[in-house]
């Protein structure tokens, strides 16, 4: 018996070191976030219902046609009158903006996002192992990432990376980019700033699937605070749980359904289409179809494979799920099991508590929401942010959790469903773990308590309704004369 314990000693502790140096692995690689600071623009860039006007009637290009497309659109767009605008709009200069311009809009949302996230975490710039910096439509030399390691002095063997051309949903891009990087640099601080320049890309044509971006966008951005490091786990807010990242830049629809081109008249800007909506259905369709096995609980996978066996009519947005054939038949059988992802199939509230869905326009929260069946209560901070502050872009989606967070919805142990979409056509999407009760109130802190307000409706179409007044299809309107 001595003898043969002996000879099984090596292997148990062979076993034994085995599985704690894969725990001890695991442990660092980890994702925290340990704090986000959203943007506030000065109250001298908000852009409220006369100030749109001007802007929209110094457009020499734009006709009646236009101009009532435009009202239209601002009317059902679900933002509301205290969005803010990059000061060469405000100022009349969209049509020659300077690069000076340019640097000046990034860098008052970089610097003073950072400014705050330093002073708030009491984390030295020199402390940063990590910098990644999303901004989608504007990648000078140097980048966008050497300004701030200039700006703040930063460590000779920081590792940055600066992410062009991401769309809407590079912020959670960027995160993936940290936390894998994590896997290899332990005991690190990341840092991720999202952003996008809007004042060298207003669109000042006439086309009106490239006028919808100058509706929606709006100035904002983000910074947030990522560790891998054990000891910092107890400051963490969020726990990063679960990662999906979905390219369907290979279907030309949805490649080209949010896309920068010019106009026929030479103007550049970014066209949206109507297959928009189609293209970023499947996206987020495919990217759940991998997430949901992650993410959901067994019974609930097993509780939808039973239906879809027992329903016999196969719909459109039934999809194959991989993780059920092969957790049943193995990983060798390619037999397609067939259920609904969106539309009336798997219930994500059976395994997530919030859902921080992208504010990308009120046609995108109202797609989200009825494909996953939430309710007004699980869209409303995507509702708000979208009406505060507009689509932000990248940033949008920490206004959306700062609403969260300044409701005092975020409760320790809840699970977070980040839901961004963007140009290529992406969809990534991220799990999070509250880690502590969460009630800071953050940017939200001058209006929280407003929210949500009785009723959203833009005053635009009260004041400007006339614009649809059958007599002025007859005469020639001089807007220039104008007084608002």
């Amino acid at each position: 018996m001595d003898l043969l314990f002996l000879c099984l000693l090596p292997f148990l502790l062979y076993s034994l070191f085995t599985l704690s140096k894969s725990i001890l692995q695991r442990r660092g690689q980890s994702c925290y976030m340990l704090a986000y600071e959203c943007f506030k623009p000065p109250e001298d860039t908000k852009l409220d219902t006369n100030s749109c006007t001007k802007i929209a009637l110094r457009n020499r290009n734009l006709r009646l046609e236009e101009l009532r497309f435009l009202l239209k659109t601002i009317v059902s767009s679900g933002i509301g009158e205290k969005t803010y605008c990059p000061r060469t709009v405000l100022e009349g200069r969209e049509k020659c903006p300077t690069l000076k311009d340019t640097y000046e809009e990034i860098d008052e949302i970089m610097f003073d996002t950072l400014d705050n996230l330093f002073k708030k975490t009491g984390v030295s710039p020199s402390e940063i192992d990590i910098l990644v910096v999303n901004v989608s439509l504007f990648s000078p030399a140097p980048s966008l990432t050497a300004r701030i390691i200039n700006k703040y002095k930063m460590r000779e063997n920081i590792k940055a990376f600066n992410l062009a051309g991401m769309g809407c949903s590079a912020s959670v891009v960027a995160i993936d980019v940290v936390q894998q990087l994590f896997k290899t640099y332990k005991n690190s601080l990341g840092i991720v700033v999202s952003t996008e320049d809007l004042g060298a890309h207003w669109y000042c044509g006439r086309d009106k699937k490239m006028m919808l971006s100058n509706c929606l966008f709006r100035s904002g951005g983000c910074s947030m605070l990522f560790t891998n490091k054990p000891s910092l786990k107890s400051r963490a807010i969020l726990k990063l749980k679960h990662m999906e990242r979905t390219q369907y830049g290979a279907d030309d629809e949805a490649y080209n359904c949010c896309i920068q081109v010019e106009d026929e008249l030479g103007y550049a800007g970014f066209r949206l289409t109507k297959s928009l909506v189609k293209s970023a259905s499947k996206a987020l369709t495919v990217n759940l179809q991998g997430m949901a096995p992650k993410i959901l609980p067994l019974w609930e996978m097993v509780r939808v494979f039973l239906e879809s066996i027992r329903c016999s009519g196969m719909k459109k947005r039934e999809l194959v799920v991989p993780f059920l054939t092969g957790w049943l038949l193995g990983k060798g059988k390619m037999k397609k099991i067939m259920f609904n992802v969106l539309g009336g199939g798997l219930n994500f509230k059976t395994g997530i508590e919030h859902f921080c869905v992208h504010p990308g326009g009120r046609a995108v929260v109202d797609g989200v929401g009825m494909g996953l069946k939430l309710s007004e209560y699980d869209l409303e901070p995507a509702r708000m942010a979208l009406h505060r502050w507009g689509n932000t872009s990248a940033g949008g989606l920490w206004y959306v959790l700062g609403y969260m967070e300044a409701k005092k919805r975020l409760k320790k142990g809840d699970r977070i469903l980040m839901i961004s979409l963007g140009a290529g056509f992406k969809c990534n999407n991220c799990v999070w773990e509250v880690m502590r009760n969460l009630s800071d109130t953050n940017v939200w802190k001058d209006c929280i308590d407003s929210y949500p307000p009785h009723t959203l409706n833009n005053p635009f179409k009260e004041k400007y309704d006339w614009i649809h007044d059958e007599y002025l299809s007859f005469v020639r309107l001089d807007f220039s004369r104008m007084v608002l």
